[in-house]
């Protein structure tokens, strides 16, 4: 049976696209800062097709309609996307063709193709524009057929800002914009155009809700080397911060305006742009000399200080005694009270939200349980979830924004029994992991280089996951931030490199679709290792705090370097969080810490 809504409202682009003559529709799943996590205002994908993944492209077409959503989201999509008519597109999977190779196969020459220049980043713009004109098939970047068709569309959030202060921020504004003015020196521009919301909020010490789990607010900024026009809208800047931002020579205009700003600056002015975090629709129309390159805030907010980095050690104890409550109270309420995998959200957020500085979940917890953890990016709902009862694994994973920093951590658990195919997997996913926290390795390493550490005790056994080891995580910004990361499947880029500072999650997993998913996961700070003739070494201090669960172990699978890494690990976080539990968390603290 077809869903009624979704079908209606497919049927309703299709007629807006015959009216504008396009032949196909291409819906991505951004917004005009190119963001992971979107208001509701910009989630015109999952509004038209009902999938709600977080990464997923909707090409519909006369005849066909199909999302392209990478191996995290397959049965997700699967599910969401049944009795639609909309086909789930395995991005990367064999006999499967790329969203643009099967434009290229099915379009004449001729056709017309739309997309929003509002969703579509200038790298990407560039690199469609090379095959589709390859193709004659022209790409259409001025209209925006979804919100001409979305009525009530959601308006955008108008929260107020505020900001973030020492001592939680270790740098001044001056010190920020200074920094990147330097950079924007050496690229040789004058201006250099922001939109990616946590560039704008580390750059100026602020901070907003307008985005779900990410203390970031909607706004464009152009920085001059004597101003900055911060275009957010004004009413949610309080008259005494409007004057701190005024005296560092920050200028508030209209939210509305910053589509005309590049176009308004002289031709020949010099502007740097970040071109994957930049889209079209902003660029289009400028008469100044682009120059592309990374945002220099990228590299200089992922490498914190020692006192960010000392700030996030105290985050990560408040962060883990908020878990040793939740997990004393589950083992406790297992089998006595009705737990679903939507209590455990509750739980868990109750818990943190009891801690000192916490702000808010750094992301939607996702607690699957056995086949539903074998979708690394599950996510239970009021209509789909299940209930906590029998034998089978329990995937945890969540985090929590902090005033002094981001958490994000994985556990599994048991619930009843669990046998022995299940605690092979997981001592294998816990050997990769040890793996790689144990590395040294030179600074300006690829992060690429280092996923074989984790992934090698898995490979070992014939086996794999399809999603990255590793990403970089903000201090009380954004838990996925670059520019760095653990993955083979991610380009190597000099920008890239491991730095000093950065912070990066460690979280090897492995999945049996149907059965269960393991994923272990903890934050780790990259810290010196020592110098020799060879050069400047690199080692992972491992900053997340909440004990690995032993009872899913097959102790004969360890080496006795990894039985000793994990009795050491738990005897630090028995150190660690002793002092913050008391009663029943201290126990199930005490006991969960006992070495192997």
């Amino acid at each position: 049976m077809v869903s009624s809504v979704h079908a209606d409202r497919i049927d309703l682009l299709r007629r807006a696209m015959a009216g504008r003559k396009v032949d196909a529709c291409i819906v991505l799943s951004s917004d005009p800062h190119l963001s992971e996590y979107l208001p509701d205002h910009w989630q015109a994908r999952a509004w038209l097709s009902g999938f709600e993944g977080s990464a997923g492209t909707l090409l519909v077409t006369a005849a066909f309609a199909g999302i392209w959503t990478d191996s995290r989201y397959w049965e997700q999509a699967a599910g969401d996307l049944a009795g639609t008519g909309i086909e789930t597109m395995r991005a990367g999977a064999d006999g499967v063709p790329g969203m643009l190779d099967w434009l290229c196969q099915h379009l004449d020459e001729g056709s017309r193709v739309a997309v929003h220049g509002l969703t579509l980043s200038v790298q990407m713009h560039q690199e469609w524009l090379g095959t589709l004109q390859a193709r004659r098939i022209e790409l259409l970047t001025e209209l925006d057929l979804p919100g001409d068709i979305w009525p009530d569309r959601p308006a955008l959030p108008a929260a107020p800002l505020y900001e973030h202060q020492p001592p939680f921020a270790c740098r001044s504004r001056a010190e920020n914009l200074a920094a990147v003015r330097q950079a924007m020196q050496r690229e040789g521009a004058r201006w250099h155009w922001i939109s990616s919301l946590d560039d704008i909020a580390w750059l100026l010490n602020l901070r907003g809700s307008d985005v779900s789990y990410n203390p970031v607010f909607l706004a464009h900024a152009l920085l001059g080397q004597d101003e900055v026009r911060l275009f957010v809208d004004e009413s949610r800047v309080d008259a005494a911060l409007r004057q701190r931002l005024q005296h560092d020579g920050v200028r508030l205009l209209s939210y509305e305006d910053a589509g005309q700003a590049l176009a308004g600056l002289p031709a020949g002015e010099k502007v740097l742009i970040d071109p994957a975090r930049t889209t079209v629709g902003i660029t289009g129309q400028a008469g100044a000399e682009l120059i592309h390159a990374l945002n220099p805030s990228q590299l200089l907010k992922s490498r914190k200080n020692d006192a960010e980095i000392d700030h996030v050690r105290r985050a990560m104890e408040q962060d883990g005694a908020a878990l040793c409550e939740f997990f004393a109270w589950f083992e406790s309420a297992l089998g006595t009270e009705r737990i679903t995998e939507l209590t455990i959200d509750e739980k868990i957020t109750q818990a943190r939200a009891r801690r000192e500085h916490f702000v808010s979940p750094s992301f939607s917890t996702i607690a699957a349980y056995r086949a539903n953890g074998a979708m690394p990016h599950y996510h239970a709902t009021p209509q789909s979830h299940a209930v906590i009862e029998g034998d089978g694994l329990l995937l945890i994973d969540s985090g929590g924004q902090y005033l002094g920093g981001t958490t994000d951590i994985t556990r599994v658990v048991p619930v009843g029994n669990v046998d022995a195919e299940q605690k092979r997997d997981y001592t294998l996913v816990l050997k990769g992991m040890i793996s790689l926290s144990q590395a040294v390795f030179p600074v300006g390493v690829a992060g690429s280089v280092l996923d074989a550490f984790a992934r090698q005790p898995i490979w070992q056994a014939l086996a794999d996951f399809g999603h990255g080891t590793g990403h970089g995580v903000g201090y009380f910004l954004n838990v996925h931030e670059g520019p760095q990361s653990i993955s083979f499947r991610a380009p190597s880029r000099p920008s890239s490199g491991m730095q000093e500072g950065m912070i990066t999650s460690n979280e090897p997993g492995l999945y049996r679709p149907g059965k269960w998913g393991i994923r272990i996961e903890n934050l780790v700070a990259n810290r010196p290792a020592g110098t020799s003739e060879f050069g400047r070494f690199l080692q992972f201090e491992t900053l997340t705090l909440c004990p690995i669960d032993t009872r899913c172990v097959l102790p004969e699978l360890l080496t006795e370097g990894e039985r000793n890494w994990l009795n050491a690990y738990h005897a630090h976080v028995r150190e660690r969080l002793e002092p913050l539990v008391e009663g029943a968390a201290l126990a199930w603290l005490e006991e969960r810490t006992q070495a192997l």
